[in-house]
Formats: C-alpha cells, structure tokens, sequence
C-alpha cells in the first residue's frame, strides 16, 4: 500500500556522548576508574542515540522514507538532535517541550568491557499519547516505537499511556512494532507491572521485537532474579536453552502479539510467529504473502566481527534491517539475515548509525558468506538448514 512514508519510528531519543577509549588491556572497570585518576581518552563521538534515531536513521540509509516522532527540550542537545534528524526524514513528529531537557547518554565502551552508560531521561518522561499525530501516522505504512521502559509516563497506571500509543497507530492503519530497554529491578521502571503492561499492548502490536532477557524479565521476574543470582549477575544468553526460547515466545505470542523476533546478541536472533488466521487487520504494510510468516519458527545465528568497535544501538540497528525486509516483503529468513547483517554493520563503529550501509550494500555482504559465530545447540527438533544457514525450530510449518 503507496503512502507518503514507508515508516514512523517513536519513541526513546536523545545524545549520545561516547568517548574512545585506548585499549590498555585492562578487562575490568575498575582497572581504568578509579578516583583521582586521570583516565586518557581520545576523540569522542557525538550523535543521536535512541531508538528513534538508531532505528530510524538505518532505516533511512536503507532506503526508507522515514517520520520521525519524539520529545526533546529546548536547548543544546535539543537543537543538535533535531537538526541531524531533519537531515534524515522528516522531523514533523518531534515536539519540543519547555518544561524538560533533552535526554542525552554518556556511553563508556572501553575495548574488551561490556558497555556502561550514564542516562539522563529528560523530556522522555513527559512523552505521552498526545505526542501523536494521527494524521501523521496515517501517512505512514508502519509504526515502530522504542524502549517504553526509559520513559516513565509508558510505564506509569499499568502501562495506559502505552496502549494508547498503539491504539492510535492501529486506528490511524499502521502496522506496528515494538522493541523494549531492560530496567534497573530497582527502578520505578524494574518494579512496573510488565506482564499485565504487555497483555495490554500486545494485542495492538503486529511484530515484537525485544531481548530474550528483557523478555525473561517481564514475564518471570522472579525466575530471571533467581538465574542472574545463580550465574553471578552475568548475562543469561548463554544460559537459556532453546527450550526456554520457546517457552517466552509463546507467552509473547499468547498476549496477542503476531510475531515476536528475541535479540540474543552473539546469538543471534529467535523468532516465532502464530497461525495465518491472525494475520488479518496488520495494517497497510502487512505480509503479501502471510502464509510465508505464519506458524514459523527460526534462529539465525550472528556474523563474527573482529575487531569489535562498539555494541551501541547495535540491537536497534537489527531492528532497523528486519523492518526494512519486511516492508520490502522479503520472507522471514531474508529478513532475519538482514537484521543480523545491520547488527553486524553496527558493531564496526563507536556510535550506532555511521557504519550502516545501504541496501544493495548489505545485501552483498550477506551474500560473502561471513562466518557465523558458532554456539552449542542441542534441542530436541531443531534441525540445521545448510543451504539457509540458519535453524529450523520444531514449531515450524514450512
């Protein structure tokens, strides 16, 4: 269906500040910062961050026509953001608000350390369904909105204000999506009600798209807790079987999303649809072909990237190439390499958007057969596709 944009993206925006590190051969933080420490650093790269930049911006490179929508302030960073997102779409949705500051996040990515960063929410915490523009929605093909946990009004009354986010995009006839932020447990976001916030907005959401963790986190806190203190806070990627996959994704699927694609890092992506039936009332850039996308379930692993630069927006930026494969329509297996493949771009740079490649571009790299990250993968009724080169689970149909 022909409309003025192929997609919206919503949601989370602000500055990313991230300066460059050395790589010293130090492995832990605390090795570098320390107090009275004076800590050598190099050129820093200063950019949009967020999903509404990440996204949106790779989006754009990868041909898309693309409508900004967010909440910034009136300053500084503000004024930066918006004229870098003008340069990339249209910035029509992004509404300055005088109350509140642009959100704006310092990244610390020294080489060999897992990313740290220091966030300032500001105007995201006042972003609410009146930020919306249903004419505006109604332009677009698609509606993507990101990380509902960084935006306390999202979360806030069990989630009202965000279903009424996707009630307005399903009503304007957008199909949409989602991808979500792991809180802090501790946070007013960690304690929200996140099972009953998805079974709120999950009917309105066509494709989720979030971590196996966060998603771990939502619908079994208390399991997560107990995992993360059994494994010494680490990161559950590794410890999750395809089994436990499953199990998340049919809860997803069961709250009424249509489809749901669970990052897993170097894991790459799991992703587990419903039945064709439901696949009716998607909205203006529903499958083609829904049969090819109904009662499938996938794993595509991840490319090696050697050297590694930085991880940031590394998962928007996979979400990005997914979406611009679907909108193109594309199957679920092209559309699962291609966001591998952005995930991959991403991972070459300090920021998130600079290494991003065209379309034709990364579609010649996925055709260079780039080595995949290898992992152990023993499940009952998984069977490996050679020519693909990717995982068929037991709960698919093709």
């Amino acid at each position: 269906m022909s409309k003025e944009f192929d997609v919206m993206v919503a949601g989370h925006l602000c500055c990313d500040i991230i300066p460059c590190f050395p790589d010293t051969g130090a492995r832990s933080l605390s090795e570098i910062l320390r107090p009275g420490k004076l800590v050598h650093v190099e050129e820093a790269a200063i950019s949009t961050g967020g999903p509404v930049s990440n996204t949106g911006i790779a989006l754009k490179k990868l041909g898309n026509r693309v409508c900004f929508c967010a909440r910034i302030g009136n300053d500084d960073f503000g004024r930066l953001i918006q004229d870098r997102l003008k340069a990339c779409g249209s910035a029509e949705g992004i509404k300055v608000a005088a109350e509140s500051g642009s959100s704006y996040t310092v990244v610390l990515a020294p080489p060999g350390i897992d990313r740290i960063f220091l966030h300032n929410p500001g105007a995201n915490d006042t972003f609410s369904s009146e930020d919306l523009s249903p004419q505006l929605i109604a332009k677009c093909r698609h509606f993507h909105f990101g990380y509902p946990p960084l935006m306390r009004r999202m979360f806030e009354q069990e989630g009202r204000e965000l279903q009424r986010v996707f009630e307005i995009a399903k009503q304007a006839g957008a199909t949409t999506s989602c991808d979500m932020a792991l809180p802090d447990p501790a946070s007013p976001s960690g304690r929200a009600p996140w099972k009953k916030i998805l079974a709120k907005i999950l009917p309105y959401v066509d494709i989720y798209l979030p971590s196996v963790e966060e998603s771990f986190f939502m619908l079994e806190p208390e399991r997560f807790m107990e995992m993360k203190k059994a494994h010494g806070g680490a990161d559950l990627i590794n410890y999750l079987s395809p089994l436990d996959y499953s199990r998340i994704a049919d809860q997803l699927l069961a709250l009424g999303t249509k489809m749901t694609a669970l990052k897993t890092g170097h894991r790459g992506y799991y992703f587990k649809t419903r039945s064709q039936d439901c696949f009716n009332g998607m909205g203006a850039a529903r499958p083609g072909r829904p049969e090819q996308w109904a009662s499938r379930e996938l794993w595509c692993p991840a490319f090696v990237c050697n050297p590694l630069a930085s991880a940031t927006g590394s998962g928007d930026s996979s979400i990005a190439g997914f979406l611009a494969a679907f909108l193109k329509g594309l199957s679920p297996e092209a559309s699962l390499k291609t966001a591998i493949c952005l995930g991959w771009q991403n991972l070459q740079a300090l920021d998130a958007v600079s290494s991003i490649r065209s379309w034709d571009e990364t579609q010649s790299a996925i055709k260079e057969d780039l080595p995949l990250i290898p992992f152990p993968f023993d499940a009952p009724g998984w069977k490996w596709d050679a020519s693909l080169k990717l995982w068929v689970g037991p709960g698919n149909s093709l």
